[in-house]
C-alpha cells in the first residue's frame, strides 16, 4: 500500500515539475570524498548533454503541487481542478538515494508549489538537501528551486547544500506579472536572487584567503521566463534577461515557451501553438549577447522588436547592417568575424591561427568547419568572387534559405514556395 501511495505521488509531482526547464547545471565541482553516494563533478544534470555526447539525468520532482496562489499560467495554481499530492522530506531523499543507486538519477531538482508561506516551503526543501549532504553523504547534483520571498537566513542555509539555486522571474515584465499573478509581488522574486548573488560574491572574497571556507552554490543561480503567456515582445524580454545577468550574476536565464493550459481571457487559448521556434530565436540571441560580444540594443530596438522566426538573429543582424560588410577573414580582427553569419565561436578561434601561416580560401574555411551557404555572402577570402555581388537583403534571405535545412524548417517551409 505505501508503496502505490509513493508511486502515485511520484506520478503526479514529476508530472508537475516538467513545465520547469531551468534545471541544466554548468560550473559544480563537489566531488566525493569519505567513500559517499554520488559525484557532480563538473557534470551537467537532467537530460542535458555533455561535451562529449553523454545524456545525464536527474530526479527532477516537486516537494507539493499544492499552491497558496492562483497564477493564471501555472497549472497547480489554487483554482485549477486537479489532483493535489505532497511528498514527506523523508520520502524525497529514499527516492533520491534508491534512484541514484539503481543509476536511474546523477541528481535532484526538487522544486515545490508554496504552501503555507514562503519561508515554511523553503525550510522543507532545504531539510531535503540537508539531510542528502549529512545524513546520506550524498554528493551528487542538488538544485533547489528558491521560494519567492523566503528569508535571507534560508537562502544562505539552502545554498550551503545546494549545487545550484534559482527563482524563476516567471513573466518578464511587472506589468506582466501583475496583469498574469495579481497576489504575487516582483521585489520577492528579487530579494532572494540579491542574497544568493552577495553571498556567491562574499564566499568568492573568502576562499582566497581561507581554503576550508564552505562552498556556496557552486553552480551560481539561474532564472526562468514563460515566452507568449503575456503579450512582451522579443526585445522586452532580452532586455529583462540582459537585466538580470548584469545585476544578479545569473548563470544563466531560461525561456520557457507557453504551454496553454486554461480558459483565461488573459491567455492564449487552448490549443494555440506552444511558441517553441520564438523559444529557440531568443536562446540563440542569449547566446549572441553572451558570448559573442552583441549588445540587446544591436540584435532589437524599437523599429524591430520582434526576432525574425525565420532566420537565427546574427544572420538577420547582418541582413540589416551589410554596410560593415563584406569582412576580409584574413586581416578583420575576432571580434568582428564572431559577427559573420556561419562563423562560430570555434571557427574563428580556428581561422585567427590558421591564417598566421598563410591566406585562408573558401576550402580552407570550410575545413575549418564555417556555414559557408550563410558566411559566403558577407566574407572576402583567398578565393576568387565575392557571393554577394550586390544582392538585395531580402534575396540573400532566400537564398540562404533555399539552401538550409533545420529542425524548424516545416515551420517556414510554404513560404520559400513563393521564390
Amino acid at each position: 500500500m505505501m508503496f502505490e501511495r509513493i508511486k502515485e505521488k511520484l506520478e503526479i509531482l514529476a508530472d508537475a515539475a516538467k513545465y520547469d526547464v531551468s534545471c541544466s547545471s554548468s560550473g559544480s565541482k563537489r566531488s566525493n570524498k569519505n567513500k559517499g553516494l554520488g559525484n557532480s563533478d563538473g557534470m551537467g544534470i537532467c537530460h542535458s548533454y555533455t561535451q562529449d555526447g553523454r545524456c545525464v539525468s536527474l530526479l527532477k520532482i516537486l516537494l507539493t503541487n499544492h499552491c497558496i496562489f492562483d497564477c493564471a499560467y501555472c497549472v497547480t495554481r489554487r483554482s485549477n481542478d486537479i489532483k493535489r499530492a505532497a511528498f514527506k522530506v523523508q520520502e524525497v531523499v529514499d527516492l533520491t538515494i534508491n534512484f541514484y543507486r539503481r543509476n536511474y538519477i546523477e541528481g535532484l531538482f526538487l522544486s515545490s508549489g508554496i504552501f503555507k508561506d514562503a519561508d515554511f516551503t523553503m525550510e522543507r526543501l532545504i531539510r531535503v538537501a540537508k539531510k542528502l549532504r549529512l545524513e546520506e553523504n550524498f554528493n551528487g547534483y542538488i538544485h533547489l528551486k528558491s521560494i519567492p520571498g523566503a528569508s535571507d537566513e534560508l537562502m544562505r542555509e539552502a545554498g550551503l547544500y545546494a549545487d545550484r539555486l534559482s527563482v524563476n522571474i516567471e513573466i518578464p515584465t511587472i506589468s506582466g506579472l501583475k496583469k498574469l499573478a495579481p497576489e504575487k509581488n516582483h521585489s520577492d522574486f528579487i530579494k532572494p536572487m540579491n542574497k544568493v548573488k552577495n553571498e556567491i560574491i562574499q564566499y568568492n572574497s573568502e576562499k582566497k584567503l581561507i581554503k576550508s571556507t564552505p562552498k556556496y552554490a557552486p553552480a551560481g543561480q539561474s532564472t526562468q521566463m514563460i515566452v507568449g503567456a503575456s503579450g512582451e515582445s522579443d526585445r522586452e524580454i532580452m532586455l529583462s534577461a540582459n537585466y538580470y545577468y548584469k545585476n544578479y550574476n545569473m548563470k544563466r536565464v531560461y525561456y520557457s515557451g507557453y504551454v496553454p493550459i486554461s480558459n483565461d481571457p488573459r491567455l492564449p487559448s487552448l490549443g494555440s501553438q506552444v511558441p517553441m521556434l520564438r523559444e529557440n530565436r531568443l536562446y540563440q540571441t542569449d547566446w549572441l549577447m553572451r558570448f559573442y560580444g552583441f549588445d540587446v540594443n544591436e540584435l532589437l530596438n524599437q523599429q524591430f522588436p520582434n526576432l525574425d522566426v525565420e532566420v537565427d538573429p546574427k544572420l538577420s543582424w547582418a541582413l540589416r547592417n551589410q554596410h560593415q560588410f563584406p569582412v576580409d577573414v584574413n586581416s578583420a580582427e575576432k571580434e568582428m568575424l564572431l559577427r559573420i553569419p556561419g562563423v562560430g565561436l570555434k571557427s574563428a578561434h580556428k581561422i585567427v591561427r590558421a591564417r598566421r601561416f598563410r591566406k585562408l580560401n573558401f576550402d580552407h574555411l570550410k575545413a575549418i568547419g564555417v556555414a559557408l551557404n550563410r558566411a559566403r555572402y558577407f566574407i572576402i577570402c583567398d578565393s576568387r568572387g565575392w557571393e554577394k555581388r550586390d544582392l538585395a537583403p531580402s534575396k540573400i534571405k532566400s537564398l540562404i534559405l533555399r539552401n538550409s535545412v533545420g529542425k524548424f524548417r516545416k515551420e517556414y517551409s510554404s513560404q520559400l514556395s513563393l521564390f
